[in-house]
């Protein structure tokens, strides 16, 4: 399926571009993998820790043990009280180093005041980071070298490629700079690849004209973080938005791209 017609702007008729069935389609794939890896007497194992008694977060927590229980995965818990130092949460992490039948290590974001996530990241083993934050990572995604990938980049990449969008050679921009989208999604979409090799700018809300940027992009990625900051006057007409920047008002969740400006794209992510 191709959107290349979507490029031209046909008021109020933008196509959704919807994650649930490319997620149902790599999770499909997990569980094939998972099945061998357990056919071969190797059980894969994603381990989570959880700091403190935020309920969101225990909330997170609990959906991924149960999908990685239904896709046929060991996970191991650690749950830390709020007051764990930084040396509590080093030590589990080694610990799940030291364990040869983990092979993946999640720590549930945010941390309590006292705790530096990004430290707590370095002491972790790269290869079992599956959030694909640590420092060796990152630079092994701006060399182009295997590992694991930050999640919503990825997914991103994916969903372009499962909806047909055409990404190489056309311009994209991002806006947003953060760690964990914005910078690591462009350097995702400018390598060699046949669902990336695409033109790359990122701009963000220190840049006084920004939309002069955004109006230009067949591909406009939000990833601001904040609320209704895209809105139809900011896109091209026809042009493939995608919502990947939120805030969280309670349970309310706040996407940064106005409903709106599904008058003008040509296709667009739902607005949840």
């Amino acid at each position: 399926m191709s959107v290349s017609s979507s490029l031209s702007p046909t008021p109020g008729m933008a196509r959704l571009l919807p994650g649930g069935p490319v997620a149902e389609r790599i999770l499909a794939e997990v569980a094939d993998g998972v099945a061998a890896l357990r056919a071969a007497g190797v059980v894969p194992a994603l381990a989570t820790v959880l700091v403190g008694d935020d309920d969101a977060s225990a909330g997170y927590i609990r959906i991924k043990q149960r999908q990685a229980a239904e896709l046929g995965f060991a996970s191991p818990h650690v749950r830390l009280p709020g007051s764990a130092s930084q040396a509590d949460l080093h030590r589990v992490l080694r610990d799940f180093n030291d364990d040869a039948g983990v092979h993946a290590v999640l720590v549930q974001h945010p941390v309590p005041g006292q705790l530096d996530y990004d430290r707590a990241l370095e002491v972790l083993d790269p290869d079992s980071d599956v959030d694909g934050m640590h420092p060796v990572n990152m630079g092994r995604l701006a060399l182009g070298l295997p590992g694991p990938l930050p999640c919503t980049p990825a997914g991103i990449e994916a969903l372009l490629a499962f909806h047909g969008v055409p990404v190489a050679g056309r311009e994209v921009v991002v806006l947003g700079r953060g760690a964990t989208l914005g910078r690591p999604l462009a350097m995702l979409l400018a390598q060699k690849r046949p669902t990336a090799n695409a033109a790359v700018t990122v701009v963000h809300t220190g840049v006084a004209d920004w939309p002069r940027y955004t109006r230009r992009a067949e591909i406009l990625v939000a990833a601001a973080g904040v609320p209704g900051i895209v809105r139809p006057e900011h896109v091209r007409p026809g042009a493939v938005v995608v919502g990947g920047g939120v805030r969280y008002e309670g349970r309310r969740l706040l996407p940064d791209v106005d409903e709106s400006c599904a008058r003008v794209a040509g296709a667009i992510t739902p607005r949840v």
